[in-house]
């Protein structure tokens, strides 16, 4: 069987390799910076790793399905970045920040016909429910993040609907991810939807770890400032479960959102307000334990593939690893 070791070389020797159109370069230039800033390809790995269960080598038949997925997702970010006014994304500047937010828009757009023009070679027998499977995938997403912003307007909301939120807006396409390499692979119906299971439950976990990380992790090491959910008024996990804790006393912690941020002492006053509610009642802590259960439940629904000691491992170090910052 392959090792993880292989699978991680493939991976970058996927987005290395992959090349687009050059003309118009006002178009194509803002996709390649895109893919080329990377990040850690966290869906193509696990799309082949999903694959690896059930085959010994890798062709084009997964290799451009596992290339549509991170597209796809990059695609996602262009547009989510124009919509929360981001300047930043991966430590340089977003893509509607060095070119424009026209240009930054039909950029994405062609980058989401690029994931179905790679999506399209998956193996014939199989096309029809990876298409299928694709484009539910991508609706779910954007209803994700008509949630999201459909949240910034409310002081509160309840933790089922922030959990639907996530679960659209980032659980599906790693879930995704997971089942599109096993359906490729020829894998049983019911091995296919016990790896979507498991991508969806890494899925949530990975982001209230993201969440927990946004608050609590060490700036050097999450690679970007710490608070920004705070000072935006993010509707995380935290901010989410200290709302249904709070109780009588929820005028402080509106007060503790509402305070200035102009300045980044401002800022600073406010995180640290914050956090301090946020230490009083638990949250950070119950959120760790969250994304422990999840972990857990995600690789209970591994362990029902029946596999191999060797390949429950590598479903067990991905999950390890994509959660270890946060566990």
């Amino acid at each position: 069987m392959m090792t993880e070791n292989h699978i991680d070389s493939i991976t970058r020797e996927l987005f290395e390799n992959l090349r687009f159109t050059e003309e118009p370069r006002g178009l194509y230039d803002p996709l390649r910076y895109m893919m080329e800033i990377g990040g850690k390809r966290i869906r193509p790995r696990l799309c082949l790793l999903a694959y690896s269960l059930y085959k010994d080598r890798f062709d084009e038949s997964i290799l451009s399905p596992a290339a549509a997925i991170e597209v796809f997702h990059s695609f996602t970010l262009i547009h989510d970045d124009i919509m929360d006014k981001a300047d930043v994304r991966r430590g340089v500047p977003t893509v509607h920040r060095r070119w424009n937010d026209n240009t930054a828009i039909l950029s994405g757009d062609v980058m989401s016909i690029e994931s179905y023009r790679l999506i399209a070679k998956a193996p014939a027998e199989v096309l029809p429910k990876a298409l299928e499977l694709f484009s539910k995938t991508a609706v779910e997403v954007c209803e994700g993040q008509q949630y999201d912003m459909d949240f910034e307007d409310l002081e509160s909301v309840p933790m089922d609907d922030y959990l639907k939120m996530i679960g659209l807006k980032t659980a599906v396409l790693i879930a995704c991810a997971a089942k599109m390499g096993a359906l490729i692979a020829g894998a049983s119906e019911k091995d296919c939807e016990l790896l979507y299971r498991y991508g969806y439950d890494l899925g949530l976990a990975f982001q209230i770890a993201d969440d927990w990380l946004d608050t609590y992790a060490d700036p050097e090491v999450f690679g970007k400032a710490i608070g920004g959910d705070i000072v935006n008024n993010k509707k995380s996990w935290l901010m989410t479960r200290a709302f249904e804790k709070i109780g009588d006393r929820r005028g402080e912690l509106l007060d503790a959102m509402a305070m200035p941020v102009s300045t980044e002492e401002e800022k600073e006053a406010k995180i640290a307000a914050v956090k301090a509610i946020y230490a009083e009642l638990g949250v950070g802590e119950e959120a760790k334990m969250e994304i422990i259960r999840l972990h857990s439940q995600s690789l209970a629904h591994a362990a029902a593939l029946n596999l191999q000691p060797e390949s429950y491992r590598l479903l067990e170090n991905y999950a390890q690893k994509l959660l270890g910052r946060s566990k």
